[in-house]
Order: structure tokens, then sequence, then C-alpha cells
């Protein structure tokens, strides 16, 4: 799936609230990191937020105060590098969200970053919620934002996390392919010397369990329905 970036701090679009509610500190130690910390660790990785394919994944998203400004650092990239080509900055566009994963524990959250999300694309292209790239956009948040648990590895609903990972082939024409997320897990291991999976090419251990048709932008945006 190639390398992503992970975010690990608690987080939630919160105006620099720390907390919601002591009993969610309680039950699920849900505390968030204020805003000037969250760019702060940002520039750390500043090219990486910057580049429009890199992967970022947060294993405990909250409502999106990480994501979000990753979102909105790529889609300035996305400005600058196409504005004079609309067709290519729409695609652009849909790409860095592409970029963006999430999983979380609190079903509230996972609906708070996905509409913080939404909100900071619409500001940037500027199309009303019937557009084409507005539906595509919440379809693959709609894939890319689990409800589940980091740890474990699974979803709500007990099952296996599963990840798409989306490309641009160019042309209009987007790539997925899904990958287990405790797979994806193993990467640090299998470049590790005397690795347990030392022995194992890379082909076998990274295999996708599914590879999609090539998509366009409509098609994407008809996954919202499905």
């Amino acid at each position: 799936m190639g390398r992503a970036t992970e975010l690990r701090a608690g987080s939630g679009m919160n105006n620099d609230r720390q907390i919601k509610s002591l009993q969610r500190v309680e039950d699920h130690g849900e505390v968030f990191t204020p805003s000037a910390t969250v760019e702060a660790m940002l520039d750390q990785v500043k090219d990486e937020t910057e580049r429009i394919d890199s992967k970022f994944l947060e294993p405990a998203c909250g409502s999106g105060n990480f994501l979000v400004p990753v979102l909105q650092r790529k889609l300035s990239t996305v400005r600058e590098r196409y504005k004079q080509s609309e067709f290519e900055k729409r695609n652009y566009s849909l790409l860095a969200v592409m970029s963006i994963y999430g999983i979380e524990i609190l079903k509230d959250n996972i609906e708070e970053c996905k509409n913080n999300l939404m909100s900071a694309l619409k500001d940037f292209i500027d199309e009303d919620e019937d557009g084409i790239l507005y539906k595509a956009a919440a379809a693959v948040l709609t894939i890319n934002l689990i409800h589940g648990d980091a740890l474990k590895m699974k979803t709500s609903q007990g099952k296996d996390i599963v990840f798409s990972e989306w490309g641009y082939l160019g042309k209009g024409k987007f790539q997925r392919r899904e990958f287990l997320f405790d797979t994806l897990t193993l990467s640090s291991a299998f470049s590790a010397e005397d690795s347990l999976f030392s022995l194992l090419g890379r082909h076998e251990l990274f295999t996708p369990l599914k590879t999609y048709p090539p998509l366009r932008m409509n098609e994407i945006a008809e996954l919202q329905t499905q």
C-alpha cells in the first residue's frame, strides 16, 4: 500500500477544549490535542503534509484535529500546483482526500471527523453537496474512516479492519486496492534483520485482498449510494 505517516495523539476538532466530558475521559481516555500542538507536530513532517499523495493514518482520529489541517495543507499544494487546470485541480483534490485515513472507537467522533473534513474540502472547491467531486470525496471518507479499535485491529462489528489504497492513474482515472490493516503493520517488521518474515517475498506479504477496475470520479461518487 505504500508508506503512511501515522499520527498518534488524542484528537478532536474542539476549539482547544481538551475534553468533551469527564465520563468520556474515564471510559475511553479521550483527551484532545490543542491546535497549536497539532500544527507544531505536523511541522515536524512538513514535506509529507504538503505532498498530495502522502498517506496519513490517525489511529485515534477523534473529530479530525490532525486530519483536517493535513488535508488543508495538501489542498494548498493542489491550489498552487494546478491553478492553471481546473480538471487536474479537481482530480488532485480528490486524491488529497483519498490520502486521509482514520480509526476511531467512538461513532459520534467518526461522523464529526467526516463532516469536518468535508467542510474543509467544501471551502476549497466551492461546490455544493450535489456536486460530483463533493459526493466522490464523501464516498471515499466513508470508506477511509473506520469505526473500530486500532489496537485490536477490528471494526466496531468485530471484523478485520480493511483499508483501501487509492491512486491516481491520470486522465481522470483512479485505482483502488484493499489491504488488511494487520498486514500493513508488518511493513516495519518486514525490513528487520532476522525477521519472522525475512524469507517472504514482498509480493507475497503485501498482495491486496482485492483490486478494483479503474474508476472515474462520477463512479466513485456512486459508491456513496451503494
